[in-house]
């Protein structure tokens, strides 16, 4: 199945694309109408309309000021902007073919119109006169961000260069978004046209959820009979954690690994070892040492050198910590391999799973049980509406997939927040991993009226089989709980202008990676993991067991990602246009230089490492290891309160954090949440790499009753927010004039928040293809923009699940729960809530 018409080859009459507004509940794209061969001339529109508002604003007769400069740039591109979120995230999670040439043949074009805008220098001239004015004009704190941050853009883009370097420049960003499309088709051809089929004998050690999904696969290929394991992360991690079959692991495991470095028509190697080459030259024409400085010159870290602080200061403790896990799964590796066996990375899943079932007799299979796919998201509803008083509505609307679902969320005073979409499950034509991005952002209309942003959370979770629901392991759960935080982040936002929707890239994982916190505590287990044929709650002993192992295998898991974000940071920092061999490159910098052990390989290898070379992670993979120092950190703030639910922070968090956008730089903005720096041994101690004070939510009783809640979360999220409306005003001007006088230093953490640095928009490449600038966002294509999703995943253990950088359009995104009388679920469904008023937004397993 596909979207509704995007296969049809005729030219569609009406082209939805050129309509002012879309009839449709809350402005969902109206994918039924949308076709194939709309996108390109909507695009070409798009550009045309777009390069039309640049030229009234430069023969603008009046002198330069904010409304007739600024603002007009900042709306500019509204339908390029609605083509490209569209086109981007559809291209991810429904492409095909057709789609595919459309982004070969637009990515080069779009390139080029934003290096047209960028580089104008009769733009710039009205820019740079309005921001040496800036200080004279009366603006708002706002306003003058604004004005700082388009004036940064444009310099980062090259606005300052000589026409020879300018011309210069066009070429390597042509180039660079022609190579990033390419990776990313490339890689997709190598991920979804392997497939192992297998016969009943070769199942030893299979759970039978997992053979019941590799026998509907296999149902699905027309091979009755047999079992299809693919190397989609829900069929590669149960086989490499469960077959007794060391040989098929071993495969499996090398085909996974090999992607891209086949020397095949999809090889990688190449494409990466010139895109890095580029994007030297690129930094090296605007003034920087390298490429890594020239991202992390604009982000929370300040520069490469403390980048590499924080993950060496990280690496010696995870190291050791996997090295004592390697020798403690020796024992029972020997036993069936002999003395003589060498330990092999295809080993590490299973032996560890082994050691753990030992050691805490749990079983994953077991616990997956009681991870229904209906339930965990009936959690997730739950939890927001605890901690926000948010509610969730199912809605109809014409989607792109039968199998996307749509809620509407409200507010908790009644207002419209958004439009929610889950699409759950993998099928050909769509990306792996997990992301979280938009169709329709969050802006305001000319009236002033809030327009609620249009969010999607996209997963490859494991189907429904015959009569067993869809169940997440462990690292699944996770990854939803992390999904749902981004999409919270989107429909929270509260931003006035489009150029200041986005956050640091290393402050973006924060909303995201806070959630992860919530998902195993024991009242979240006891409100959503109900045994998906018992009906029963997860019992107290299981619950405890999951906690006693939450630091298992955590040097394994924290190891493999931080060797990905050396990885990254390494090919991003050579000084030279040389282009590099990438394997050897790669043994270089983590064997040779950081004695990264030989059973563990880094999360991604270069020719599959699509965040950086088809994402907007160069020079970036490094976020997730920074922002956990921050959601750490930040989680302590409900642990301190003594309320894990704490509505009164959650507030805070909200106000101070999740609706602000880029209004603010991201260390103001943690500091005004938690009024203090970060401190990393939350981080440490959390992954069990050191013991100082135990970061564990909640002391295990198994005589503790299960909880009711009862409580008018909506009434009280309404009065807590008022009053911090209230605190915030009366206290903002004595805030800014202590701040002014002296501004606290990072007590851990260096930054650099200049007032004149650009904050770019999260989960963006400089390659970008799909045109920010050239939309109501306001934001060109900077070195952390991104056209399309890149698989990437969050820091969990065994990693079950990648995800994905968000799309050009992309926002941190995340959900909430339900209204009213939290109660236990009487039958499968999570009716954790008594809805007093609107539908409860969590369905019944079929």
């Amino acid at each position: 199945m596909g979207f509704y018409s995007c296969s049809k080859k005729e030219q569609s009459t009406a082209n939805p694309f050129f309509e002012e507004r879309w009839e449709t509940p809350y402005g969902i794209p109206p994918f039924d109408r949308i076709a194939n061969d709309h996108f390109v001339p909507a695009f070409e529109e798009g550009m045309r309309q777009h390069l039309a508002e640049i030229d009234s604003i430069v023969s603008c007769d009046e002198k330069p000021t904010f409304d007739n400069t600024i603002l007009a740039y900042d709306r500019a591109g509204a339908m390029l902007q609605r083509v490209s979120s569209v086109f981007s995230m559809l291209n991810s999670a429904e492409t095909n073919p057709e789609m595919q040439a459309i982004s070969e043949q637009m990515m080069p074009r779009l390139a080029a119109h934003n290096d047209a805008i960028q580089m104008n220098d009769a733009l710039f001239a009205r820019i740079d006169a309005v921001y040496n004015a800036r200080h004279s004009l009366a603006l708002s704190a706002e306003q003058l961000r604004l004005v700082e941050k388009i004036h940064t853009r444009f310099v980062r883009s090259g606005a300052l260069l000589s026409e020879e370097l300018k011309a210069e420049l066009k070429a390597i960003n042509s180039e660079l978004s022609l190579l990033q499309v390419r990776f990313g088709n490339n890689l997709l051809a190598e991920t979804t046209s392997y497939k192992m089929v297998l016969t009943s004998a070769q199942l030893g050690g299979l759970p039978a959820t997992v053979r019941e999904a590799a026998a509907e696969k296999a149902r699905q290929e027309g091979k009755v009979g047999n079992y299809i394991f693919t190397l989609d992360k829900p069929s590669l991690i149960p086989f490499l954690t469960y077959s007794t079959e060391r040989a098929l692991r071993e495969q499996l495991y090398k085909a996974y690994v090999s992607r891209g470095n086949n020397d095949n028509e999809y090889d990688n190697k190449q494409i990466a070892s010139r895109m890095a080459s580029l994007r030297y030259q690129k930094a090296h024409l605007l003034g920087y040492r390298s490429y890594a400085d020239y991202v992390t010159s604009n982000q929370m870290a300040g520069s490469p050198e403390a980048v590499f602080e924080l993950l060496d200061g990280i690496w010696v403790e995870a190291l050791r910590t996997a090295e004592r896990e390697l020798a403690d799964m020796k024992p029972s590796f020997i036993a069936d391999n002999g003395e003589e066996a060498t330990f092999e990375p295809w080993d590490w899943w299973y032996y560890a799973e082994k050691l753990r079932v030992k050691r805490y007799n749990l079983e994953e299979a077991k616990v997956r049980e009681y991870l229904a796919l209906d339930n965990v998201k009936g959690g997730i509803f739950t939890l927001a509406n605890r901690l926000y008083g948010i509610t969730f509505r199912p809605i109809k609307a014409a989607l792109y997939h039968a199998e996307v679902e749509a809620y509407e969320v409200i507010d908790n005073n009644d207002a419209p927040l958004g439009v929610l979409l889950f699409d759950f499950h993998p099928r050909a034509g769509k990306s792996g991993g997990a992301w979280c991005g938009r169709y329709v952002p969050q802006s305001y209309d000319a009236t002033g009226k809030r327009v609620p942003p249009v969010v999607s959370i996209v997963c490859n979770f494991t189907r429904p089989s015959g009569s067993t629901p869809a169940l997440l392991s462990i690292d699944e759960t996770e990854t939803l709980f992390h999904e749902f935080g981004h999409a919270l982040h989107s429909l929270f936002a509260e931003v006035k202008y489009a150029g200041l929707r986005g956050v640091e890239g290393d402050f973006v994982e924060l909303p995201s990676q806070i959630m992860e916190n919530w998902a195993f505590t024991t009242a979240m287990l006891r409100q959503y993991a109900v045994h998906y044929r018992k009906d029963d709650v997860m019992p107290d002993d299981m619950i405890r067991r999951i906690h006693r192992s939450s630091k298992f295998n955590e040097g394994f898991a924290m190891t493999e990602l931080l060797a990905a974000a050396f990885a990254d940071m390494e090919i991003h920092s050579l000084t030279s246009a040389d282009e590099v061999d990438v394997k050897a490159f790669e043994q270089k910098v983590l064997g040779e230089k950081r004695g990264l052990i030989p059973q563990i390989s880094p999360r991604y290898h270069y020719t599959y490492f699509s965040h950086i070379f088809d994402g907007g992670y160069s020079a970036g993979y490094y976020f997730y290891i920074w922002a956990e120092v921050l959601d750490k950190d930040a989680f302590q703030a409900f642990v301190e309160s003594g309320d894990l639910f704490n509505a009164e922070v959650a507030a805070r968090f909200r106000e101070e954090v999740l609706s602000r956008g880029g209004t603010r730089g991201g260390m103001d903005m943690y500091r005004a949440f938690r009024g203090a720096d970060p401190d990393k041994r939350a981080l440490m101690i959390a992954r069990g790499f050191i013991d100082d004070y135990n970061l564990d939510i909640e002391e295990y009783d198994p005589s503790a009753p299960v909880e009711v809640i009862r409580v008018d979360t909506r009434e009280q999220a309404r009065r807590i927010a008022e009053e911090s409306r209230r605190r915030r005003a009366e206290e903002q001007a004595q805030k800014e004039a202590q701040e002014a006088m002296a501004k606290p230093q990072p007590i851990v953490i260096a930054t650099t928040e200049a007032a004149d640095t650009e904050v770019a928009e999260e989960g963006k490449s400089e390659e970008a293809t799909i045109v920010e600038e050239a939309t109501t966002e306001g934001v060109e294509p900077t070195e952390q923009e991104v056209a399309a999703p890149a698989e990437m995943a969050a820091p969990s253990e065994m990693h079950a699940i990648e995800e994905r950088a968000l799309p050009t359009d992309a926002e941190p995104t995340s959900i909430g729960r339900i209204e009213g009388t939290a109660t236990l679920p009487a039958r499968r469904g999570i009716e954790a809530v008594e809805a007093t008023g609107s539908a409860t937004a969590v369905a019944e397993p079929e």
